[in-house]
């Protein structure tokens, strides 16, 4: 059987609730019945001095006698209080005994405060307790009293009184909190399972193929804020992937629709005698072949990029050195289109696949010159950048706008939307840097301004050695 989070919350709640109100009377019980006990010990000493006090005073001096009739009255109100009085003369010879006066009452009594006790205290071995006063006047012994009870201690009705209400209290204490923990518990675990409700909902859309659907509900909880961004997040990532698919498959298809129509209309013309099979629209018919198989290849140079299997070639290599190499290798192509290459470095060693390595440089720098006017310049930078090396690469291009920056790295997007096969290629160059920047544990990113250039930075782990 299975239960919703709501009431999982809500009992745990109700448990805790009443587990705490447990220990707690438990608590309030065990010290609240030391306190007592030691309160109600004081009490009956106190009275029983009180009592003594009264008796005293009950004798005259003058005529070496006592006032029975008052004794009897003090004897009487000291039953009702759980006390059996017994007063001697100084020959012990006796003056008033509660037990002589009203045996029968002295022993109901007896037997209530042991029941009162004993309901409180069942583990209690209470029995007749009697201590003897002496009574003086004058600093003169005159007789003794003698007081007794249910002992160590005894409970008055008034004091069993109390402590039911105090029990009364808890347990009303007890109730209430329950219901006060039902209710925060509901509240709480509504609050908690709403988003959490959402994030479900919006999982399940997403599962179904409804990548707009998001999560709007709000919470002050970190998890679930971090869990409703991660789903949302998660949301724009597939919608993104998504249309990227779509616009592949579209590009994909635009690429090859083109070459494929050339030749099949190349070929159509020469089959039905159109065309004479010349070489040199047979040359064409093979450079349409060739745009075919680059684009193939480079799909097949993406796929092994990002190949989480991919094996890379580490070896210790000077980055500096190795863009120096691939710099002069470059400097015809820029002196035939007159863009000026600069180049700056640091000495700066990595642990990288020299080949993967050297085929990112000459991706950028092949970019930038082709996006780079007569006239303009561009820039090699390597840089030691402490835990790191950075290479940047930028130029005075045309730049890119910014609403094309977050998708340059997609697989087979270009910014010039015209698709000019002067400046475009298959659009997968960037896609495959940045593929193999990655396997390396770097990272590549990207900032340009429409007709004032673009720089590319590399940032790659230095090597520890």
């Amino acid at each position: 059987m299975t239960f919703g989070l709501r009431t999982k919350l809500s009992l745990a709640y109700a448990a805790l609730a009443l587990l705490l109100v447990g220990i707690i009377s438990l608590f309030v019980n065990y010290f609240f019945k030391i306190q007592f006990n030691d309160y109600v010990i004081a009490q009956q000493k106190q009275s029983s001095q009180n009592i003594v006090n009264l008796v005293e005073k009950q004798y005259d001096a003058s005529n070496d006698a006592w006032n029975v009739s008052a004794i009897e009255n003090i004897g009487m109100s000291a039953l009702d209080q759980g006390i059996i009085l017994k007063v001697k003369d100084l020959n012990g010879k006796d003056v008033w005994d509660a037990t002589v006066h009203n045996n029968g009452l002295c022993m109901q009594m007896l037997s209530q405060m042991a029941q009162y006790t004993q309901k409180y205290n069942p583990t209690l071995k209470g029995g007749y307790v009697q201590t003897g006063y002496d009574l003086t006047n004058d600093f003169q012994k005159i007789g003794q009293a003698d007081v007794g009870y249910y002992g160590p201690y005894f409970y008055t009705s008034n004091d069993v009184s109390f402590l039911n209400r105090v029990n009364t209290i808890l347990v009303i204490v007890g109730i209430a909190s329950l219901a006060l923990a039902f209710l925060l518990g509901a509240i709480m675990s509504r609050r908690l399972s709403r988003p959490i409700s959402k994030a479900i909902e919006a999982a399940s859309e997403i599962s179904r193929g409804n990548f707009k659907q998001r999560i709007k509900e709000q919470s002050t909880t970190r998890e679930i804020k971090q869990l409703t961004a991660t789903v949302n997040d998660l949301a724009d990532s597939l919608e993104k992937q998504q249309q990227l698919r779509k616009t592949m498959a579209a590009d994909v298809s635009h690429e090859l629709r083109t070459p494929l129509a050339s030749l099949q209309s190349s070929l159509e013309a020469i089959i039905d005698g159109i065309w004479e099979p010349s070489r040199e629209r047979l040359e064409s018919c093979h450079e349409e072949i060739l745009r075919i198989n680059r684009l193939v290849g480079d799909l097949e140079k993406l796929e092994r990029a990002e190949a989480e299997n991919t094996m890379l070639n580490m070896t210790e290599l000077n980055l500096s050195e190795l863009a120096q190499h691939i710099v002069h290798n470059f400097e015809t192509d820029f002196f035939k289109k007159s863009v000026k290459l600069n180049f700056v470095c640091d000495s700066v060693a990595v642990k990288a696949d020299r080949d993967k390595i050297s085929q990112v440089i000459i991706n950028l720098l092949s970019n930038a010159l082709k996006y780079t006017q007569k006239g303009g310049r561009v820039e090699l930078q390597v840089r030691d950048n402490g835990r790191s090396a950075k290479l940047i690469v930028s130029d005075t291009g045309n730049g890119i706008s910014q609403d094309d920056i977050p998708n340059i790295f997609e697989r087979l997007y270009r910014a010039d939307k015209s698709r000019n096969r002067v400046t475009g290629g298959s659009g997968l160059g960037l896609t495959i840097t940045k593929a193999i920047i990655e396997a390396h544990k770097g990272s590549i990113s990207v900032s340009s301004e429409l007709d004032k250039g673009t720089a590319f930075t590399v940032s790659l782990p230095k090597s520890r050695g």
